[in-house]
């Protein structure tokens, strides 16, 4: 059991790996690579954490390719993740909490750490960040929930 734990901790890892190779430009969604992560794809221009330095960039892409391309990852993401929450889905409710917690917990850590490398300055705009973050995730949550309670529209 711990070895699938671990499997599906390493899966669960592999879009970060997949979105850090993506090319820049606008995304499947149309902003920035259409996520709203903080220091993730697409965030700083090119002079942003990736800069001009992807391995993609090294193909002189057009904007159609860019996009092309970027919808692949996006769907190669999203087909990820679903695999990843059907495994998930199989583990007994106190596994999954658990490793909700510890995820959790390392989210946490890393943004102590984070704000702990900034300026004074840097921490209060990284605060407030990381708070719009929290307040987009609960508004999402919200809207998933009432989503779930409206009457499906027949087709």
């Amino acid at each position: 059991m711990r070895k699938t734990l671990i499997a599906l901790m390493f899966a669960a890892a592999l879009p970060t790996v997949a979105m850090a190779a993506m090319p820049e430009g606008p995304g499947p969604m149309g902003g920035p690579e259409g996520h709203m992560m903080m220091g993730g794809p697409g965030h700083g221009g090119e002079h942003g954490p990736r800069g001009k330095g992807g391995p993609l960039s090294q193909l002189d892409l057009s904007k159609e390719q860019r996009e092309q391309i970027g919808k692949l990852m996006g769907d190669q993401w999203q087909a990820r993740k679903d695999l990843v929450k059907k495994y998930l889905d199989k583990l007994p409710a106190a596994e999954q909490k658990a490793m909700q917690d510890e995820i959790a917990a390392g989210k946490q850590k890393t943004q102590a750490d984070i704000r702990a490398v900034l300026k004074p300055d840097q921490q209060k705009k990284f605060d407030e960040i990381v708070k719009k973050q929290e307040q987009r995730r609960a508004e999402w949550k919200e809207f998933q929930a009432w989503k779930a309670q409206q009457p499906q529209k027949a087709q």
